[in-house]
């Protein structure tokens, strides 16, 4: 039985040891080369410290350093957790604050950079480590020694209060994971990745650990690149990559500058799957028509379910205005959609709102060193009195449709009533969408003026009157916008998703 993702890394780098697993703008990796670095840093943490069960901070520019510096970490039976180089000082210092790490991995360049962080513990370079013979010997017995319930990885999202909270998972939970994605999509070390997601984001996860699982290739593509479609797509083609798990924004902006029309993917890609925001039918219909061979998933979840727990894969045809399915719970998962007593929802109820709550090994232990907040996320299930069963309650309102398909209807704070009616804002964005001339647009309430506000991506004034006139042939009038902003590019947060705090503070 598997106890740790390190046995993946064991393993290729003894079958494909000179093959290539990390390429990014400097320099190639291969397995054989990942494992011997990984071991040198595990090496040195341990000549700090021989407690099991730490936090590792790592601070790098996105490269493939970062990688072997996780892994790294998790030799030595510690656990890592990204901080970006581009957070803002006062963020960093609050994850610090709940992290207090005793190791960080930096470089040279980026060190005196750290220390006005206020840190105090010690340094790794990474230039500085230099692999050893003896590195088999000291780091293997504690790489033996991690169990499958000790931590990988903590993960910071943002928090209400303004306090990052800093989501722990297990390794456990990652062997589920990507046992699921590499047997539902047939991941062989003759394929590659094409990774978007900051290392910091969850959705890097299924990229990274694909990649050591089965011997496939991982392109850390440049990040310049996502604003410079038809260079993107040319990347994609010049070095064979057939699998991309992006967020849906980088595939929006691929087909409102009609990219594929440029680049000839066809005997290239193969899958396309995304995650992290709602993805328009209208934008993925560009994609399925230029590249109808490929295979196009949905997936969904948040990073408290180890990245995510449904998935839908595109198997029929939708209009531009509907919206896309998130579908079924993976193996090993259980979706239980809960109403606002606490009572289960069918899939045989079509039509019915409820939250989404999940329960599994893909769980998270909680939020680190914050005991209050877990409690509030990570709760019993209500359905069952018997004995301790832990589900996680997403936040987000799904319902059931007439196939038995679950679909995402926005989130429970994203949920308004107005003039009477309950509306969720993500039904209106979806409406929006599907209109010929708008590429991307963000739906928010003015609670102070009781009144929706849309704004809207496009180079010249969209006029309310006409675009309402439009909406009203697709939604009941009282969910049409009050007012409608518009805007020559929606900001995005470090993620790639649109940044509605942003947005909401600019009304």
């Amino acid at each position: 039985m598997q106890a740790s993702v390190i046995e993946w890394l064991e393993y290729t780098a003894q079958k494909y040891p000179g093959k290539e697993a990390l390429i990014d703008e400097y320099e190639k990796i291969s397995f054989a080369e990942m494992r011997r670095k990984s071991l040198a840093i595990s090496r040195e943490i341990l000549a700090l410290s021989r407690e099991a069960q730490k936090p590792v901070a790592v601070y790098l520019e996105k490269s493939a350093k970062v990688l072997v510096s996780f892994i790294g970490v998790a030799y030595s039976r510690n656990f890592y957790s990204p901080i970006d180089v581009d957070m803002p000082k006062s963020r960093v210092e609050k994850i610090l604050e709940v992290l207090q790490p005793e190791i960080v991995i930096t470089c040279r360049e980026l060190k005196d950079n750290f220390d006005t962080f206020g840190y105090k513990g010690d340094y790794i370079l990474y230039e500085d480590v230099i692999p050893r013979e003896s590195d088999e010997q000291v780091v293997l017995p504690f790489a033996q020694s991690i169990i499958d319930t000790d931590l990988l990885y903590v993960l910071f999202t943002s928090g209400s209060t303004g306090v990052p909270k800093g989501v722990g998972i297990r390794h456990r939970s990652v062997i589920d994971y990507i046992d699921w994605v590499t047997e539902e999509f047939r991941i062989t070390a003759e394929d590659s990745f094409g990774n978007q997601a900051p290392f910091y984001f969850d959705n890097s996860i299924l990229d990274i650990y694909s990649m050591m699982k089965t011997g496939a290739a991982l392109y850390i593509i440049p990040k310049k690149l996502f604003s410079q479609p038809v260079l993107l797509l040319e990347y994609l083609k010049e070095n064979q990559i057939n699998t991309i798990f992006w967020v849906p924004s980088a595939l929006i902006t691929v087909a409102k500058l009609r990219a594929l029309k440029n680049v000839d993917l066809s005997s290239v890609l193969k899958r396309v799957l995304f995650c992290g925001e709602v993805m328009p039918n209208k934008q993925l219909n560009y994609w399925r028509s230029n590249l109808p061979h490929v295979i196009y998933a949905n997936l969904y979840g948040p990073t408290e379910i180890t990245d995510a727990c449904t998935f839908y894969i595109a198997d029929r045809e939708f209009d531009d205005d509907e919206p896309l399915p998130i579908g079924k719970p993976m193996k090993n998962t259980e979706i239980l959609v809960l109403d606002e007593k606490d009572q289960l929802i069918l899939c045989d109820q079509p039509g019915m709102i409820g939250e989404l709550c999940v329960k599994g090994t893909s769980l998270a232990v909680g939020y680190y060193n914050n005991p209050e907040k877990t409690k509030a996320a990570f709760v019993q299930n209500p359905l069952n009195d018997k004995y301790d069963e832990i589900i996680y309650r997403t936040g987000d309102l799904v319902m059931y449709n007439e196939l038995g398909e679950i679909m995402y209807m926005g989130r429970k704070d994203y949920q308004i009533k107005h003039m009477g009616h309950r509306i969720e804002l993500g039904e209106i964005e979806t409406a929006v969408s599907s209109l010929e001339d708008i590429e991307r647009c963000c739906c928010l309430y003015d609670e102070s003026k009781s009144k929706i506000v849309l704004v809207v991506e496009a180079q010249t004034e969209v006029s309310k009157t006409e675009l309402n006139q439009r909406l009203k042939e697709i939604i009941p009038e009282y969910m049409l916008p009050g007012r409608v902003i518009t805007i020559p590019v929606m900001p995005l947060n470090a993620n790639g998703k649109i940044d509605r705090k942003q947005l909401k503070e600019s009304l």
